[in-house]
């Protein structure tokens, strides 16, 4: 096994990546819909920096509709997309990444503030992804309430065809996927939560929005999941973070 090649290991599923002997320098490329999903596997890739990856962040969209007009004054889009990208950028310091190994991409956008499967912007990332030539990546799943989450998994199927040695992806649980195959899960104790929890919290206004419209924050919302998936898989640790191999 080199740096520019991963496998899942064999054995029962869900193989515990805690557990996990990933070999150092390894070249991973997070593809990420919105400022806040790298954090959601935020432990995970923790392990993977302590064993000097290479990791890289593309976001797709700035995500302005996240916003609030209440938490942006002014309140255009441009303003809110601002706010979001530092609040990565801040995310990104306390992880200890580099600021320069992220890139935000700004994608078409349309209604709403989604995506668009608009001419050129799976060019646009297409020919970033296969010049760092990942071997391994992290993204959301495709069966997803999201259209951004699906539009972006589509995109990595595309992208297998032009990604050297069709690398594996972690396709991670969100708090909107709606199912997928339990392949991998990454347990953590209570003090990697406090640091996840620490990492949410930089993203201010997600954090904001959720305590007004869901009564609880974004915090608690991605550790929330990651207390259920590991109460179901009966692990012993308190949280996992959990996904499909893709």
């Amino acid at each position: 096994m080199t740096p520019a090649s991963w496998s899942l290991p064999a054995g029962a599923r869900p193989v515990r990546l805690d557990r996990t002997d990933f070999p150092p320098g390894l070249r991973v490329l997070v593809l990420a819909p919105h400022p806040d999903d790298f954090d959601e596997t935020g432990v995970t890739l923790r392990r993977l920096q302590e064993r000097d990856a290479k990791i890289t962040l593309l976001v797709c969209s700035s995500s302005a509709n996240g916003v609030e007009d209440a938490f942006c004054r002014p309140p255009p889009d441009e303003a809110k997309a601002a706010l979001r990208e530092e609040e990565q950028r801040a995310s990104l310091r306390f992880f200890g990444l580099d600021e320069g190994r992220a890139e935000f991409l700004r994608l078409a956008t349309g209604p709403g503030g989604y995506l668009l499967d608009a001419p050129g912007s799976f060019g646009v990332l297409a020919e970033k992804a296969a010049a760092l030539r990942p071997a391994l990546l992290f993204l959301p799943h495709g069966r997803d309430s999201n259209p951004d989450h699906r539009l972006v998994h589509a995109w990595w199927l595309r992208l297998q065809a032009v990604l050297p040695g069709r690398p594996p992806a972690l396709l991670f649980r969100d708090p909107k996927t709606i199912a997928l195959r339990e392949d991998a899960c990454f347990p953590f104790d209570e003090a990697a939560a406090d640091w996840k929890r620490r990492l949410l919290l930089c993203h201010r206004s997600q954090q904001a929005r959720n305590l007004r419209t869901r009564g609880y924050g974004f915090d608690e919302r991605i550790l929330g999941i990651n207390r259920d998936s590991a109460l179901r898989l009966a692990l012993g640790e308190p949280y996992a973070e959990l996904f499909e191999i893709g």
